[in-house]
């Protein structure tokens, strides 16, 4: 599967879900945005080390930000697909949640990165 497999198959599994009218119902504690915001983590968890070639001396802040901004944006073309699904609306606050996930990741793994060299 390679560096570029497990980004490709969270990108789907993103798709999946998204691409339902109606997700199941939990009864879980978690907010909607905590599910979001976790979600982006991994997928631009997976990014950054796709983009770095899955060496920790490549991690710097440009890789980071890239992953980051890369894992948003498609949380933007998210939302986007979302609106063509029946029973589903776009939310700027999911957009954010996705953001502020991938963010959050980058920059922890980022921050590792700078310890470990």
């Amino acid at each position: 599967m390679g560096l570029w497999g497990p980004v490709c198959a969270m990108l789907a599994l993103i798709f999946r879900v998204s691409s339902s009218s109606s997700l199941p119902t939990t009864t879980s504690v978690l907010d909607d945005s905590v599910w979001h915001a976790g979600t982006y983590a991994v997928l631009s968890g997976l990014l950054l080390r796709a983009l770095a070639g899955a060496q920790w001396g490549q991690v710097n802040a440009s890789v980071a930000l890239l992953a980051a901004v890369l894992a948003t944006l498609y949380g933007a073309t998210d939302e986007i697909h979302q609106w063509f699904v029946p029973g589903r609306t776009p939310e700027l606050s999911d957009l954010g949640a996705d953001a502020a996930g991938a963010v959050s990741a980058c920059w922890l793994i980022w921050r590792v990165a700078r310890f470990r060299s």
